[in-house]
C-alpha cells in the first residue's frame, strides 16, 4: 500500500451507490429534477417513459433533451437488474431469469404465457429467512430485503419483452424468492407502484399475494384500498407436520393464521387461496385431505392443490398423478373449492430459489436461452 509523507495511509476511495429512478415516488422525482433546474412538466414525462413507454433507458425517451437524459444516464441508477442467466422452457411458454442486482445479491423471476394472459412470478426478497425444507429459496438462506424499485424492475424488465410482441403483462404474483408480508413496506409501495393509472396501470385484481402466513401482515392486508388478491401456502393441515414443513408455524400456528384468514374475508369480503404442495407420503394421505376440509370448512377459500416441483437433492417428491387426483376428490366431496394448478417450466427450474441455488453450487443451467 502506498503512503503519504509521514506515514499516514490514504484514504479509501468509498462507492456510493447511484440513486435507483425505480425508487422514487413522483414527487421525489419530482423534487430531484427541479433541484437540477428542469420545468415541473419533465417529471411527468420521465414517470410516462419508465412506467408506460417501458423505457429502458434514458436515450430511448425522445422527447426528453440530451442534456438531461446524459445527466440521468451518468448520475441516476436507470435499470438495477443485471441478467445472469436466461432459461426457456422447451415449449417455449415459461422463461426464468436470475438477475444481480448492484451489491451482488441475486434473484429470480419467471415469465409465464398462456392463451390469453402473460403473468410474472417476481421475487420480493433476495433469499428467504422462511426455512422450509423442500424449498430450494429456503435452502439458500436469506440475505436481505429488496426494495420497491427492486421488485418493480421485474415486471418492467419482461413488460419490455412482451411489449416487443405487441402484448401487455396481464397477471402478477408475488410468489417468487421470500416472504412478501416480511417486507411489507417495500412490496406495497412496489404494488401500488405497478397499481399507478398514470403509469404501469395494471389492475390490484390482477395481483396476488402469497405469503406463508404472517398473521400481523395479513390482517394489516385486510385494511389497504388495493384489492390485491391473497394466497396463503399451507401444505398441511396439522400444526405437527406443519411445524416441521413450514417453520414460522411454530410463531403463528394455524389456529392464528385460520383466525387471520377470516378476519381478511370478514373486512374485504374476498376469497382467500390456499396453496397446498402436495409431497409423496407426506401431506398427501386421505386423512390429510380430510383435515385440510375440516379445516377450511365455512371458510370463503379456493384450495389450489400443486404436484410438488422438485429440487435437487431433496428428499421431497411430489405425489404421483393418482394420488392428486384422489386428494381433490376427497376436498370436493366436503364442497371445498379447488383446483390442481399446472406446473410450468420444470425442465427449466422454475420452481422458486433453484436456479439461483443451482447457480451459487457452481452447476451447469438445465437448459439455457440458447439452446
Amino acid at each position: 500500500m502506498n503512503m503519504l509523507p509521514g506515514g499516514c495511509i490514504p484514504p479509501q476511495e468509498v462507492s456510493v451507490p447511484r440513486l435507483s429512478i425505480l425508487d422514487l415516488s413522483k414527487e421525489q422525482l419530482q423534487h430531484l429534477l427541479r433541484e437540477w433546474g428542469e420545468p415541473a412538466y419533465r417529471a411527468r414525462q420521465v414517470w410516462h417513459g419508465l412506467y408506460c413507454q417501458l423505457a429502458g433507458t434514458p436515450e430511448a425517451l425522445s422527447n426528453l433533451p440530451k442534456a438531461l437524459c446524459t445527466r440521468l444516464s451518468q448520475e441516476i441508477l436507470w435499470d438495477p437488474l443485471t441478467p445472469l442467466t436466461t432459461l426457456r422452457s422447451r415449449d417455449g411458454q415459461t422463461y426464468k431469469l436470475l438477475f444481480a442486482l448492484p451489491d451482488g445479491a441475486q434473484v429470480e423471476a419467471v415469465l409465464m404465457h398462456y392463451a390469453r394472459r402473460h403473468t410474472v412470478c417476481l421475487s420480493t426478497q433476495a433469499g428467504c429467512a422462511i426455512g422450509c425444507p423442500f424449498c430450494a429459496t429456503g435452502q439458500g438462506g436469506f440475505q436481505r430485503n429488496l426494495s420497491a424499485g427492486e421488485i418493480v424492475a421485474q415486471v418492467l424488465y419482461f413488460a419490455r419483452q412482451v411489449a416487443a410482441q405487441g402484448e401487455r403483462i396481464t397477471n402478477v404474483v408475488l410468489m417468487g424468492m421470500g416472504e412478501p408480508l416480511a417486507n411489507y413496506e417495500a412490496t406495497w409501495t412496489a404494488i401500488r407502484r405497478l397499481n399507478d393509472p398514470e403509469g404501469f396501470n395494471l389492475g390490484a385484481r390482477a395481483m396476488t399475494l402469497s405469503t406463508v402466513g404472517l398473521v400481523p401482515g395479513i390482517r394489516r392486508m385486510a385494511h389497504e384500498s388495493e384489492q390485491v388478491n391473497l394466497a396463503v401456502s399451507l401444505h398441511a393441515a396439522n400444526d405437527a407436520l406443519r411445524d416441521q414443513l413450514v417453520p414460522i408455524n411454530r410463531r403463528f400456528p394455524l389456529a392464528q393464521v385460520l383466525e387471520a384468514c377470516r378476519y381478511y374475508v370478514a373486512q374485504t369480503h374476498r376469497r382467500v387461496s390456499f396453496e397446498y404442495a402436495l409431497m409423496a407420503d407426506v401431506n398427501d394421505r386421505d386423512e390429510d385431505a380430510h383435515q385440510l376440509a375440516e379445516l377450511l370448512g365455512g371458510l370463503l377459500a379456493h384450495v389450489n392443490l400443486i404436484p410438488l416441483n422438485p429440487t435437487p437433492g431433496s428428499l421431497f417428491r411430489p405425489s404421483p398423478r393418482a394420488r392428486v387426483q384422489a386428494f381433490q376428490r376427497i376436498l370436493q366431496q366436503h364442497h371445498i373449492s379447488c383446483t390442481v394448478r399446472l406446473r410450468r417450466g420444470l425442465d427449466i427450474q422454475a420452481g422458486c430459489g433453484q436456479l439461483r441455488l443451482h447457480q451459487r453450487e457452481g452447476k451447469k443451467p438445465l437448459l439455457s436461452g440458447n439452446d
